[in-house]
């Protein structure tokens, strides 16, 4: 039997990572040895980082002195994982970092292939930027990993290094989807990155303060990234190539992902994140001044709708881009072609009610609100065109000698 060019490649892999992680790393410094060979492994070339400063960033003072809601609240934070009161909590943070950390590292390998065909030298430079602040991202997540949790942490940053999201191995299927172009890019870093916005925000308080710390200048980094996807989608519209009931597609497809990437409805881990002060809610500081009942059953549904509404009004600015007469973009309802949750497999309508039809009809308006297969093939003549408007690089970004543009 023939090995594929790609299976053999596959294999290569798992060899080299074997090979390389065969010891677990005893100090960060060592992680960050085997972070490097990841880059190699992975083909993102370390000089498409320019003059970012791959760093460790704490902001001590925004993440508070004393615990600020559940069973705990009003004592110290904990600053070492000796000092949380129960293993299943510490396991919880634990559990909690390893994710985060995997969803940042996944983000590289998903988008470093697009720097070969970037649009412009600017969206060069922004995707750049966004792959370095994503490791850094990363490296915050194995520095707590670390520094805290012992030898249980050393083997998850470990293993951050060895999942691979082009082989459909990282944490969450989101993070393993298959990006080719630029149009999915966009559409990812409006969508998909400003879920992981709300995620920070909700870790922002947590009981153990390392984390919260970490959030701070996470939250600003991640900024960036969706100005970089809600600045694209317009800039798209206003170049009026690529068709509008397309771009509708591709925003239901990736909508309906990030949809997803809140979790279950009534999620148990949810409810003990809470009551253990590790996880709070979006706006959390916001709504203990204001009062607001804390309804622990339904945390995940609480932020998904705040996240929906979010979304929802930046793609109403966008209608303003549109020609007269155009029928407006919009973002379908949670419900939507949905794989985790209550609705999960579930027929129903992008305005959120139960499809009537049978299984051909289904597949049919499946086929007219999800991207297809001509869709991809149309893009490729698309992308020949200015299907983007033009932007430069500004002299600062040229000089920073991120994703190495030239004047």
């Amino acid at each position: 039997m023939q090995i594929s060019r790609a299976s053999k490649t596959i294999i290569e892999r798992r060899v080299a990572t074997r090979r390389y992680m065969s010891e677990l790393p005893t100090t960060f410094d060592e992680w960050v040895e085997n972070f490097g060979e990841w880059q190699t492994r992975v083909g993102f070339d370390p000089a498409w980082i320019g003059d970012f400063e791959l760093s460790i960033k704490f902001d001590w003072e925004r993440a508070g002195e004393q615990i600020e809601f559940g069973d705990y609240k009003g004592r110290k934070k904990w600053e070492r994982s000796l000092q949380i009161p129960h293993q299943n909590i510490r396991d919880g943070l634990l559990s909690m970092i390893t994710v985060q950390g995997d969803t940042e590292f996944a983000s590289v390998e998903q988008q470093k292939h697009l720097l070969e065909t970037a649009p412009t030298d600017y969206d060069r430079y922004a995707a750049a930027r966004i792959m370095a602040e994503e490791q850094r991202h990363g490296w915050q997540m194995c520095y707590l990993l670390m520094t805290y949790f012992g030898q249980q942490g050393a083997r998850e940053a470990q293993k951050l290094l060895e999942r691979n999201a082009q082989e459909g191995s990282r944490l969450l299927g989101a993070f393993n989807r298959p990006m080719p172009h630029w149009l999915d890019f966009f559409c990812y870093t409006m969508f998909v990155d400003r879920d992981g916005k709300y995620q920070l925000g909700m870790l922002s308080t947590s009981s153990f303060k390392p984390l919260a710390a970490s959030m701070g200048p996470m939250l600003k980094e991640e900024s960036f990234h969706l100005g970089t996807g809600a600045n694209g989608l317009r800039r798209i519209i206003k170049a009026g190539v690529i068709p509008l009931d397309m771009l509708q597609r591709y925003f239901n497809k990736w909508v309906s992902t990030a949809h997803d990437l809140f979790g279950t409805d009534t999620s148990t881990s949810a409810e003990w994140a809470y009551v253990w002060g590790i996880k709070g809610r979006w706006d959390e500081r916001k709504k203990l001044e204001e009062g607001l009942e804390v309804i622990k059953e339904n945390l995940n549904e609480e932020s998904r709708g705040h996240y929906h509404d979010e979304i929802a009004a930046e793609v109403e600015k966008m209608n303003g881009l549109l020609p007269e007469g155009a029928a407006p973009l919009y973002v379908a309802h949670e419900n939507f072609n949905r794989e985790i949750g209550s609705c999960a497999g579930g027929r129903y309508t992008v305005e959120g009610h139960a499809f009537e039809g049978d299984d051909a009809e289904w597949e049919e308006y499946l086929h007219q609100m999800m991207p297809r297969a001509q869709d991809e093939e149309d893009l490729k003549k698309y992308f020949e065109e200015e299907w983007i408007e033009f932007r430069a690089p500004t002299r600062m970004m040229i000089e920073s000698g991120i994703g190495q543009i030239k004047a």
